[in-house]
């Protein structure tokens, strides 16, 4: 099986290799338990099928899983036996990652001062279409040249 990019109907469980081969060594029984476990709490979610990643287990569902879905399959999966609960960790949905560089920032000055990083950086937080970004390094400020109005980062 191969998707193309993030998958949003699998759920991914970050764990030891250690606690990775226990559960891939039993997946089929596994799966039957998440699945009854699940249709006994009423809800529509099943799992098709459990494998490995170098980060854990990746359990792959007929549907998006809710909050809920996922809290039975993380319990089930530290409950289960042989499985070192410390080496478990928070399951969540795939995350895309965007990178965005920012090759220029327009600025009117009198005196054609830099603009400082907190400056950049509060903009940036204030405006609505950045509201879950993450700067991942520090804007690096190169003085804008007397001919132009821009500060390149």
């Amino acid at each position: 099986m191969t998707t193309k990019g993030p998958f949003r109907k699998q759920v991914i469980i970050p764990m030891s290799q250690d606690n990775s081969n226990i559960v891939i060594s039993c997946a089929d029984k596994h799966i039957f338990n998440i699945n009854r476990l699940l249709k006994s709490t009423k809800l529509n979610v099943t799992v098709d099928f459990i494998w490995s990643d170098s980060i854990g287990i990746i359990i792959t569902t007929n549907q998006v899983a809710l909050a809920s879905d996922m809290n039975i399959m993380e319990n089930y999966i530290k409950e289960s036996t042989n499985v070192n609960t410390n080496e478990v960790f928070a399951l969540h949905l795939p995350q895309s990652k965007s990178y965005l560089k920012i090759l220029g920032i327009p600025y009117l000055t009198n005196n054609s001062t830099s603009i400082a990083c907190n400056q950049i950086e509060e903009v940036i937080k204030r405006i609505h279409l950045f509201d879950d970004i993450t700067l991942a390094s520090s804007p690096r400020i190169i003085k804008a040249s007397p001919k132009s109005d821009m500060a390149v980062i």
